[in-house]
């Protein structure tokens, strides 16, 4: 029986356990990124473990998410970040470099290598061929420090693409067509490998778009084979020699298997509030728009901006949008000036935001009062954009661009056939690397630079063997990160502070979440179906860690959060019984006996004291995470087998 691609390059880095369905697993990680918003974190993580210099082959540090410089808050995180990057051994990618999955794809990924990364998209290098996983900030400074990562044996999902994509369709329409088919739980312990005959009309950028927002899927990772598209990606970026031919077997076996027939699809649209709540958009065509935003590290391409800006030539944004465009890199930047493309994006009344993330995340750009904004990014959630009433659809750059001269969504029947949309792969990339600060051979010689902003991150301790608090907080299913530690441009300066970050913990759902939780000196926190879906961000279980929160109980957990609040050592409880659910209120008292000895068998009892229930959980943890959680977490434990 032959392997698919996802075992032979997990197989080709297994350091510990048995490569086995459902088992924990550690693999090596070759390459790490960060960026400016998860990355003070892991750095003063990276020091606390007491490493002169990254293992790996290769580290990145990017700042291209803290941009807006309202307060000396940013620069000095960035100043922080750059300084520790060249004590430690990490290459450091100056602000206006670019997005780090653009600026990663472009100059640092290898095909069969593996990334791990503090940034949920990190999956983006699966465009080239690498299993490119998200990961909390720690998990990222562990790999730095040589440790291996652990995930369980995933399932591997084959997607086969049959048939080719016509003119008004894009890679984007074929991951949204996989996340209306999957929906944003439907990956969870799964990788998703793209085969089929329509994998050969993709060309690198194309197939990381489908990879990044793979992540929306709440899946591992996704991966393209590395073929003669790959090689030509490479060899355009002037790193040929990073190329190696990589494949599934002829008779590998799948566990599960989606078709995908590319020459029935049609441009679909994600509607509001979550990725996967997907339709065609010629259901949506005549819906009035008020912004429309172009970019973020789904959609940033040089490829894809060439295609807006060839729809946009000659014309003139409708009198009612406001459209914004954000280049993935200095590289697509400075190519787009070049070639003209540019001229006609502004020429159309496009304005040019700067090489970052940007509206993405909340740092700028929120629509107005009940506005209508369609966006080429890869989330939707309720109040990311900075505006709780807006309504935001997820689409093509080519439906956002027809868009924005319309005024309206726009439908098949909206595109002008004249418009050359077949843009191919340059010979040859613009290559100028002159914002990557190389490391010192000499760390000593370096003083790391701590602005007044960067305080401490907070520690936990040992587990006691009984948990006692109050139900603080109560919400349903689909809770995000976003929910939980809020990301927009007011509170992003902070994400070096986690006592002031915290005053926000849980502030879109429960203004008063942080003063009860001081209140009462901690508690416990009740959730849905996904819970802590999103973002990677650290700072959702480093925030309600400083409030005392002691467990989470849910319905069920995305991946990366479950991680996140283990490493913490915070225990991620969930229902056996979902009603259960039901029955429980904000303010019941709640306690767990028997802690310890407890989560050895991976099965805990919760008493309901307020309402003299009785409540059987499970607790769905390896042995490692066993430990992790009774030193109180993994920076604990770390610490322990070094002394």
């Amino acid at each position: 029986m032959g392997m698919t691609l996802t075992e032979k390059v997990l197989k080709k880095h297994l350091v510990t356990g048995e490569y086995k369905n459902g088992n924990e697993i550690g693999i090596k990680i070759d390459q790490t990124l960060t960026q400016d918003s998860t990355g003070t974190m892991a750095y003063l993580q990276l020091e606390a473990m007491n490493i002169d210099k990254a293992k790996t082959k290769l580290s990145v540090a990017y700042i291209d998410h803290n941009m807006l410089q309202s307060g000396p808050e940013n620069a000095d995180d960035h100043l922080y970040i750059q300084t520790v990057a060249k004590k430690h051994g990490i290459l450091f990618s100056k602000p206006g470099n670019g997005i780090c999955h653009q600026v990663h794809l472009e100059r640092f990924g290898v095909p069969g290598d593996t990334l791990l990364g503090s940034d949920s998209h990190t999956p983006t290098g699966g465009g080239l061929g690498m299993i490119a996983i998200g990961a909390g900030g720690l998990d990222v400074a562990v790999a730095m420090a040589g440790g291996e990562y652990f995930i369980k044996t995933p399932k591997v999902v084959k997607v086969n693409l049959k048939g080719k994509l016509n003119y008004y369709t894009s890679s984007k329409d074929i991951i949204l067509e996989v996340l209306r088919k999957c929906t944003v739980s439907g990956g969870v312990n799964k990788i998703f490998e793209y085969a089929g005959e329509g994998v050969k009309c993709l060309s690198v950028p194309e197939r990381s778009t489908i990879t990044n927002m793979g992540a929306e899927l709440g899946a591992t990772t996704s991966i393209f084979p590395s073929d003669e598209n790959t090689l030509e990606f490479l060899k355009a970026q002037g790193r040929e020699e990073d190329f190696t031919p990589l494949c599934a077997d002829d008779d590998a076996v799948y566990d599960e298997i989606i078709e995908i027939d590319l020459d029935k699809l049609e441009p679909m649209i994600a509607t509001p509030h979550s990725p996967d709540t997907v339709v065609s958009a010629n259901e949506l065509r005549g819906k009035k728009v008020t912004q429309v935003a172009i970019g973020s590290c789904t959609n940033s391409s040089f490829m894809d901006l060439v295609k807006v800006a060839n729809i946009l030539e000659g014309k003139t944004i409708h009198e009612d949008v406001s459209l914004v465009v954000s280049p993935g890199s200095k590289q697509v930047l400075t190519m787009l000036s070049e070639n003209g493309a540019l001229a006609k994006i502004v020429a159309s009344g496009g304005r040019i935001l700067e090489s970052g993330c940007g509206p993405c995340i909340g740092m700028g750009q929120a629509p107005s009062t009940n506005g209508v904004s369609l966006r080429t990014f890869n989330r939707n959630f309720k109040g990311r954009c900075g505006t709780e009433s807006a309504d935001v659809y997820l689409a093509s750059p080519e439906i956002a661009a027809v868009s924005a001269i319309k005024g309206y969504i726009a439908g098949v029947e909206d595109f002008d056939s004249e418009i050359n949309l077949d843009i191919k792969l340059p010979d040859k990339f613009l290559i100028n690397d002159n914002l990557v600060v190389k490391p010192t051979k000499n760390g000593e010689e370096v003083d790391v630079v701590r602005g007044p902003n960067i305080k401490p991150f907070p520690k936990n301790k040992p587990l006691e063997n009984v948990i006692v608090g109050k139900t603080l907080l109560k919400v349903g299913d689909g809770i995000t990160t976003d929910h939980i530690m809020p990301s927009n441009a007011k509170l992003l300066p902070y994400r070096s502070n986690i006592p002031y970050l915290s005053e926000y913990c849980f502030n879109m759902v429960d203004k008063e979440f942080a003063t009860n939780a001081k209140k009462f000196g901690g508690g416990i926190i009740v959730g849905g179906l996904n819970y802590g879906q999103g973002s990677s961000r650290e700072h959702a279980a480093l925030a309600p860690l400083y409030l005392g929160i002691k467990a989470v109980i849910a319905k069920s957990f995305s991946r990366i959060h479950k991680n996140n609040l283990i490493n913490n050592g915070i225990i991620p409880l969930t229902f056996r019984n979902s009603n259960d659910y039901l029955t429980i209120d904000k303010f019941d008292d709640l306690e767990i006996k028997n802690v310890i000895s407890s989560i050895d068998s991976n099965k805990v009892i919760v008493l309901n004291k307020t309402k003299s229930l009785e409540y059987e959980m499970d607790l769905d943890i390896t042995e490692r995470h066993v430990e992790i959680l009774k030193t109180g977490g993994l920076l604990n434990m770390m610490r322990l087998k070094a002394d």
